[in-house]
């Protein structure tokens, strides 16, 4: 049996949680709700769970406004650039860059787990993060780095 190559494994899963992030981040725009709400609410007869008055902030950039799904949705999407690659991006120090995908992808996750349909994405994009984690301290190298080696300037 092989090994398992872990930056291979971690773009996979990272291209889903992309994926489903963008879809995640459509319906986030039409059905908005601060995933963090019951956190510290209150309970009332008619109207259910109010949100405690600390999150107003969040309720506005989430439920009245949709920043956080528009920055999810577009940091998605520059993520499977880089990860399917985009044809600007390819052999570039960027697109080779483990560490950078690490660090975009835990930023999704972030984004991600503060709207109710982003959760599974979050989840996804710290799993990939921490594939990607591995793959760094195993050493992998990307196949165009090793192509690249010894090509000191321009490719």
């Amino acid at each position: 049996m092989g090994n398992l190559i872990w930056h291979e494994y971690s773009r996979y899963v990272s291209l889903t949680a992309s994926v489903y992030l963008i879809w995640a981040s459509f319906w986030g725009m039409l059905y908005r709700k601060f995933f963090w709400d019951f956190v510290g609410g209150i309970l009332r007869a008619p109207g259910g769970l109010q949100p405690a008055s600390n999150v107003t902030f969040f309720i506005s950039i989430i439920v009245k406004a949709p920043v956080i799904q528009i920055l999810s949705m577009l940091l998605a999407f520059a993520i499977i650039a880089l990860d399917y690659p985009l044809p600007l991006l390819k052999n570039t120090s960027i697109h080779r860059s483990l560490a950078v995908r690490v660090v975009l992808l835990l930023f999704q996750a972030f984004l991600a787990i503060m709207f109710y349909q982003g959760t599974n994405g979050a989840i996804y994009s710290i799993i990939a993060a921490m594939g990607y984690t591995r793959a760094v301290m195993l050493g992998e190298k990307m196949e165009e780095a090793k192509q690249n080696k010894g090509r000191g300037g321009k490719a």
